[in-house]
């Protein structure tokens, strides 16, 4: 029984020295210097969902997952047959538009002949009616006179109401040349707005065919392909996913006191877990106005229970244009905070820094 006891006492001191351990471990030799905060966080960078605009099969994915991908490089590519037919339509109505303008505009040419050919007979109607009607005031002068006959007259008198009645006719068909002119200048001015519609039905079926291949609206990594070939996606349906490696930064918390004192453009480093040895400068470029309290798979127990503000370090694009190839999101690390622009850096956050 003594044997028991003294094993049991053994293995609580062992228990006991080994908590002990960690405990200083964790808050003895990992106590922050005077001016500094530190969190722990993940790298993170803004996602984009590069989705269809139309409903489409899929014909080719032009891009493999974790490639590094241009602005404006095509992703995807989905079939267009349907969308070409209906360009071949749309061009054939176009061409019939333009062939029914080409023939208003020679309608309009005949019409104004037309015009100037009644003009010519309107005038030569009153040129005819203003000497038929000379001779008959001469007539009815001379019948006055008895010098000429009664028939002479009555025919003199009927030739001066037909030339007036051939005036009202030309006038009548002048008229009508003009209404015809009017209608064939109206007719063009339909094809022309036909030519008009057809050639915006082409633009915009050449923006849907445009549209038709996605690309990258930002120069980023392909993340994950959410569609493969042959496949049939809805309008507005996601077929890739894509990280803008221009928005690279790391999410972490501090506590109140730190958090006051962290303003936008602090100076931060933040140290990877996969690269220790190596320090990247980075920016604070948000402070959240509200506290809460830290996700479980960030900070320790203790700590989760206190409120925090979530804070974000964001590395500069000009240090990732060097070191795209290298750039994983999701990889954890920790954020070293100078909070005292005059502090030296602690060793602990010193390592190799990125330029």
């Amino acid at each position: 029984m003594p044997k028991s006891r003294s094993l049991v006492i053994a293995v609580l001191a062992v228990v006991i020295g080994v908590v002990g351990f960690l405990f200083w471990r964790d808050n003895g030799t990992d106590a922050l210097p005077e001016g500094f905060a530190r969190g722990n966080g993940r790298i993170e960078a803004v996602e984009i969902d590069v989705a269809s605009k139309y409903a489409g099969r899929i014909d080719a994915v032009l891009v493999q997952e974790g490639q590094l991908v241009e602005a404006g490089e095509p992703l995807v590519q989905l079939d267009i047959r349907q969308i070409q037919a209906s360009r071949h339509q749309a061009e054939a109505e176009l061409r019939r538009a333009e062939i029914s303008v080409e023939i208003a505009r020679l309608l309009i040419e005949q019409r104004k002949s037309e015009v100037r050919a009644a003009e010519a007979v309107v005038a030569q109607s009153r040129a005819a009616d203003v000497v038929a009607q000379r001779q008959l005031e001469r007539s009815i002068s001379l019948a006055e006179s008895s010098v000429a006959s009664e028939r002479t007259l009555e025919v003199d008198r009927s030739n001066a109401l037909g030339a007036t009645a051939a005036v009202a006719s030309a006038e009548a068909a002048l008229a009508a040349a003009k209404a015809g002119v009017a209608a064939a200048e109206a007719s063009a001015v339909g094809s022309e707005a036909a030519v008009a519609a057809a050639k915006a039905a082409i633009e915009a079926i050449d923006v849907q065919i445009e549209d038709s291949t996605l690309k990258a609206p930002r120069k980023g990594r392909v993340q994950y392909i959410v569609a493969r070939e042959g496949e049939v996606v809805a309008a507005g349906g996601r077929v890739v996913n894509m990280v803008d490696l221009n928005e690279v930064y790391m999410t972490f918390f501090l506590q109140t006191a730190d958090a006051g004192r962290a303003g936008l453009g602090t100076e931060v480093r933040l140290l990877l877990d996969a690269a220790p040895d190596i320090a990247i400068p980075a920016g604070i470029s948000f402070v959240s106005d509200v506290a809460q309290f830290t996700p479980k798979t960030v900070e320790t127990e203790v700590e989760r229970e206190k409120l925090m503000f979530r804070v974000r370090a964001r590395i500069a694009p000009e240090l990732l244009a060097k070191y795209l190839d290298h750039i994983k999101t999701g990889l954890p690390g920790v954020a070293w905070v100078r909070l005292d622009p005059s502090a030296p850096w602690p060793e602990a956050a010193g390592g190799r820094v990125l330029e």
